[in-house]
């Protein structure tokens, strides 16, 4: 949890961005290890309230948006069986992402 409230990336200063990529990049690789999405999307969103926060969001050829982003209209509709499949691989896999990431964020 970042402790500093600031509205924009350029507000950290050097060692706070540093520290931001670090986390975003072994939270990315560690997404992409366990789960095998076909791309990732990292996002800085917030326009209501002026704070700072990422979205990692790993994203398969078959989602119903791909290849645009999550919050665009589908361009497919969702096949139940294969979301329910990939939800639970996510869900088995959070406990070695959370490791992973708990071991190669540290600075």
């Amino acid at each position: 949890v970042w402790n500093a409230h600031v509205a924009e990336t350029s507000d950290l200063d050097p060692a706070g961005r540093a520290a931001l990529w670090r986390v975003l990049l072994a939270l990315e690789t560690a997404i992409r290890r366990a789960v095998e999405p076909a791309k990732m999307n990292l996002a800085s969103l917030g326009n209501q309230v002026p704070h700072l926060h990422w979205h990692v969001i790993g994203r398969w050829p078959d989602d119903p948006h791909f290849p645009a982003s999550v919050w665009s209209a589908p361009v497919r509709a969702v096949e139940p069986d294969r979301h329910r499949t990939r939800r639970r691989a996510v869900d088995a896999a959070l406990p070695s992402i959370r490791d992973a990431l708990s071991r190669d964020a540290a600075g």
